[in-house]
Parts: structure tokens; C-alpha cells; sequence
């Protein structure tokens, strides 16, 4: 008998989380409802005033689609292509800042919408190094690798929104990599970030290279988190240690399990670059990839202010923002690092040159709560408290079992021959 009511309770266990991934999946499949093939660049004698022109360099190891409306496809390439683009954003009468204006037609009216106004292949390193020295800002440059579920164009029009919200005083890098854009296809798309490891690790390796530049900060979004930490892991693991100029990196609402980010973390060396986590415990986007996953925690749903995150992680010097009641347009919450201006600015003009969140001026906004690596202290609107974390105690359930204790969590993780710092 109980054998049979322990069946029946595990096939309703079943039906419910189908029933969630069906759900998840359909509000997944609605976020790209709009206009494509947008990479044509429009023929302009000037740009329309008011307007703002973002300058990037794309490298990607997606295959060319032999159509310049879309440029590149979501299948894998063996050999990775860099463009030179060039996006026009409407004035601020136009557009709302954190938003992407996406045309209702095309061609796009770069009045009201965003548009591509140049795209040139880039055919040599040479030429890649000259673009990087024409665009120098600094010396500081940023690269963004976008997340699941993204056509090339979307992470085009996204970077670009980024960029120019954030103020960011940088020389803008996007890789993007080989992703269908479809729901179903999700663990094509992380396969394909594991099949793009290298090519990332090339385009860090020549921007650590190139004199122009003389820091870079990582900024990826979901999936895209996994692909920068596997790369720069490899990186470490292949030099010996990650370059100096790679001082930061800025993982949001990533895909990551924390087990396997525990792992990458601790491999990384003793000389690690300032990390910044944002989360957000409604992403409704991670409960499905949760569900698909094996049920394990994933790294941008946690909540930092929880025990064993909070009291005995210092050592690590890790910043996570909580951006749990931040209020998104993006009803599965998924992107509000880059819909929030405050965050947006935060990272362009903070967290790219370095600082950290301890001075009483910053005032990210309600509902935005800093659990802030070494610091106690309030930090404007921001409530502080001290967090994260050698990862040996980063990893494991979000709720451990009440009888283990933490010291057992640090045993856990000193299997092997790989020693946590």
C-alpha cells in the first residue's frame, strides 16, 4: 500500500513540474515577439538630433547566414568573425532608459527606434587592434556575452542599450554565440556555449595583449555566465593564472548550479578579479532552467542574506546586489540588471572602474539591496551586510539541512585534489 501511494505521489510530483516548464516555456517563448532582421544598416547622410551612436566590435562564433538582414545564424562556426557595428539610439524624449525601442517595421525609423547604422567586417587582428586603439576610452573595455534565447541582433540591440545607459566609459566588446533563439532548444544553446569557450578565451587573450587597453571588465548575462566562467577557468587553468587586466567581472542572474560555480570559482587561482553577482530570487526564468537542471540551486537565485551565505563568506570578497523587489517590465524577471537605470549605472560608472559599494553617496534605489563583500555599514538607500565567499560554503542547497553544521558544509567540497581557498 504505502509502496503505492509513494507511486502515485511521485507521478503527481511529475505532472506538476511539467506543468511548470510547460508554463515557463510558453512565457519564455513570448519574449521575442518583434520585428526581425534588423542588421541592414540604414543609408543616413546624418543621425537624426538628439541621437546617440554606439561604436562596438563583435566577435562571435556563430556561422555567417549569407543575409545581411540577419548576418549570422545560430549555428556554430568553426571559424569565429569579428564586425565592426554601429547602432543609433532615439533621444530621451523618444525612448525610456533601460528600455530597447525595437522598430514596429522596417526599415526602422531611427527617430523612435533603434537602428544599425554601419557594419563593416573586420578581416584581420590588425584591423581589430586599430579598431580597438580608434575606440580607446581610457583604456578600460567591456565585453558582454549575452544570455539563452538570443538571435545576434538581440544582443546587439541589447549591448548597445547597455552601453549607452550605463555611461559607460569603455571600448565595447560583444561576443555573441551560436543560440537558435528558441525555448526547446536549450540545451543546444548550452552546448554551444561549452563549443565557445575557446573562442572567447581568444578575444580576452588579444584585448590582455593589446596596449590600448589596460583593464577589462566581464559582463555576462544568464547563460551567457556559465561561457565567461568556463573561459576565464581556462584561462587560469591553462597560464596558471588569470591576466592582471581582467580586474572585473559582473555575472547577472546567472545560469550557473552553485555546486559547478563553487568548483570554477576555487580554480580560478588565488589571484581572482573583483566579482559582482546580481540575483533576483523571482527569476522566473532560472526556476525553469532549475527544473530542467536537476533541480539544483542556480547561482542567480540565491538568497545572499541566508545562511551559510552571509556571515562566513568574507574571505572571498565577492559582491552580490539582491534584486528581488526591483520591479521589471520583464515578466519573468530575468533582465533587470539591465532594465534598472540605477543598476545600468551602477555598472558603467562604479563597478568598471573599480569601486566598491561603501560610500554613503551611492543610492541605487528602493528595493535594491547590496549584500556587500567586507562592509557592514549602510551605503545610502542600499542596506549592506557582509557576505560572500570562499566557496566551499557558497555551494550546496539553498536551505542546508539545520543539522549539518557549516564546518561539515567545508568538507563537502575538500574531496579530491582540489583545495578550497
Amino acid at each position: 500500500m504505502s509502496n503505492g501511494v509513494s507511486a502515485t505521489r511521485a507521478a503527481a510530483g511529475r505532472v506538476r513540474r511539467i506543468a511548470v516548464v510547460w508554463s515557463l516555456s510558453i512565457a519564455l517563448s513570448g519574449c521575442g515577439g518583434h520585428v526581425k532582421g534588423v542588421m541592414e544598416p540604414l543609408n543616413l547622410a546624418e543621425a537624426p538630433r538628439g541621437n546617440a551612436v554606439v561604436d562596438m566590435l563583435v566577435a562571435t562564433s556563430r556561422r555567417p547566414s549569407d543575409n545581411p538582414a540577419t548576418l549570422f545564424s545560430g549555428e556554430r562556426s568553426t571559424n569565429p568573425s569579428v564586425t565592426d557595428v554601429a547602432v543609433s539610439i532615439p533621444s530621451g524624449k523618444e525612448r525610456a532608459a533601460g528600455t530597447v525601442q525595437w522598430p514596429k517595421k522596417l526599415p526602422p525609423n531611427p527617430e523612435t527606434d533603434f537602428a544599425v547604422v554601419r557594419v563593416q567586417p573586420i578581416e584581420t587582428v590588425a584591423q581589430a587592434h586599430e579598431w580597438v586603439r580608434r575606440h580607446s576610452k581610457g583604456g578600460h573595455a567591456m565585453v558582454f556575452i549575452h544570455g539563452f534565447n538570443n538571435t545576434y541582433e538581440d544582443s546587439v540591440f541589447r549591448f548597445a542599450q547597455i552601453v549607452h545607459d550605463s555611461g559607460a566609459d569603455v571600448t565595447p566588446i560583444l561576443f555573441t554565440w551560436p543560440s537558435r533563439a528558441k525555448v526547446l532548444d536549450y540545451n543546444y544553446d548550452k552546448e554551444s556555449t561549452n563549443y565557445s569557450r575557446t573562442s572567447l578565451e581568444r578575444v580576452l587573450k588579444a584585448l590582455v595583449e593589446d596596449k590600448n587597453v589596460k583593464d577589462i571588465t566581464i559582463l555576462a548575462h544568464s547563460m551567457g555566465t556559465w561561457l565567461a566562467m568556463e573561459s576565464i577557468r581556462q584561462m587560469a587553468i591553462r597560464d596558471g593564472s588569470l591576466p592582471k587586466k581582467i580586474e572585473n567581472v559582473i555575472l547577472a542572474s546567472p545560469d550557473i548550479d552553485v555546486d559547478v560555480f563553487a568548483r570554477q570559482w576555487s580554480e580560478l587561482g588565488d589571484k581572482r578579479p573583483n566579482f559582482t553577482i546580481f540575483v533576483s530570487q523571482d527569476d522566473r526564468a532560472l526556476a525553469l532552467s532549475r527544473y530542467i537542471s536537476g533541480d539544483v540551486q542556480r547561482l542567480g537565485q540565491i538568497n545572499p542574506a541566508e545562511e551559510p551565505y552571509k556571515t562566513k563568506l568574507e574571505a572571498a570578497g565577492i559582491t552580490v546586489v539582491d534584486l528581488t523587489k526591483v520591479k521589471a517590465s520583464d515578466r519573468l524577471n530575468h533582465g533587470k540588471f539591465a532594465e534598472s537605470p540605477q543598476i545600468v549605472q551602477l555598472i558603467g560608472q562604479r563597478l568598471v572602474t573599480g569601486q566598491t559599494l561603501t560610500d554613503s553617496d551611492v543610492g541605487l534605489g528602493d528595493g535594491i539591496t547590496a549584500v556587500v563583500a567586507g562592509t557592514a555599514s549602510n551605503i545610502g538607500k542600499i542596506t549592506a551586510s557582509t557576505v560572500a565567499t570562499p566557496v566551499d560554503l557558497l555551494s550546496g542547497n539553498l536551505r542546508p539541512n539545520p543539522k549539518r553544521r557549516p564546518g561539515d558544509l567545508d568538507a563537502t567540497l575538500q574531496g579530491e585534489n582540489a583545495p578550497l581557498n
